[in-house]
């Protein structure tokens, strides 16, 4: 790996515990696995290394990593500790996927490790029984009334701008780079995306004046090419994609919309396209969706073709 490519990696972190160098030796090879084998992304990484972090931590806090030592109860102790009381979901289906997730690279390193991995049983959620959480019109507008603010109001509004107009991730927004718009042809190209893949997208012209009002008049001047800079160890140096989130959720909360993060502007886009008639392909291009699966969530918001398709009510004369 290049140097310019290491210096981007995300280091495996366990936030509270001063990890032993075996274990921290550990979280950077799975770290190297995630990224180099799986291709997940820079918070997906940093969120599995924390989990299974804190497993390490409990069972081989101080020693050597065996996994012979590890059994199965160990695993269910530290699933119910990890979860409490009252788990949300979401937090129970992090913690399964991490510890799968590492259960398998254990298993490519020699390991048997079939009996812990039974142990570990997913939550059980109906498929595409949620509604994708959007903004109203209304709230939309409370939204942008409510900006530009803040030391840096260019920057702030241009990565609003970003999640509402095109649905980008937070991740998205943070890589964005100066040679990824073309101005003459109106277009973004994202690198490096959560499917890996290379994607053109037309650029908005109310995002397209945003990012070029921040860029002429707020931007310090720098040699980096990142659209997004925060200052740092006096230096000017590229956004986090934390940073980005913080962002669009203070953004929110000055609105008067606490709880609305980036992803909620992301299904505000989709909701948008839906309600004017888009269908569920052109949904699926424009959030970049791998498959289309993934966006039949939203078919469940077309309320006048699901009317027209509903069959009549047992009893009822029509």
């Amino acid at each position: 790996m290049n140097p310019s490519a290491q210096s981007r990696r995300t280091q495996p972190a366990c936030p509270g515990a001063a990890l032993s160098d075996a274990i921290a030796d550990e979280l950077r090879r799975y770290d190297d696995h995630l990224h180099d084998v799986r291709g997940l992304a820079a918070s997906t990484r940093r969120n599995h290394c924390r989990i299974v972090g804190l497993l390490l931590q409990k069972k081989f806090a101080g020693g050597v990593i065996d996994m012979a030592r590890l059994h199965a109860a160990d695993v269910q102790r530290f699933i119910a500790r990890q979860l409490g009381d009252s788990p949300s979901h979401s937090a129970a289906a992090q913690v399964a996927t991490a510890l799968r997730s590492y259960l398998r690279y254990r298993t490519i390193c020699g390991d048997s490790v079939a009996g812990l991995s039974a142990v570990i049983s997913s939550p059980v959620q109906w498929n595409l029984a949620v509604l994708p959480r959007a903004l109203k019109p209304d709230e939309v507008q409370r939204l942008l009334a409510a900006l530009p603010y803040g030391r840096k109001p260019r920057r702030g509004y241009a990565i609003v701008r970003c999640a509402l107009d095109m649905g980008l991730r937070a991740g998205e927004i943070a890589n964005l780079s100066i040679d990824d718009i073309d101005w003459r042809e109106g277009t973004v190209t994202l690198k490096g995306t959560k499917s890996r893949r290379r994607d053109v997208l037309p650029l908005p012209m109310t995002t397209g004046q945003a990012l070029a009002d921040y860029l002429q008049h707020e931007r310090p001047a720098t040699p980096s090419r990142a659209i997004f800079l925060c200052r740092r160890d006096s230096r000017d140096v590229p956004v986090t994609t934390y940073a980005i989130q913080n962002v669009i959720r203070r953004a929110c909360q000055r609105a008067g919309l606490p709880g609305t993060g980036s992803h909620v502007l992301r299904h505000t886009l989709a909701c948008r396209l839906v309600e004017n008639g888009g269908s569920l392909k052109e949904v699926a291009d424009v959030l970049r969706h791998r498959s289309l699966e993934t966006s039949r969530i939203y078919a469940k918001l077309d309320t006048p073709n699901l009317a027209d398709v509903a069959l009549p009510w047992p009893g009822s004369e029509s």
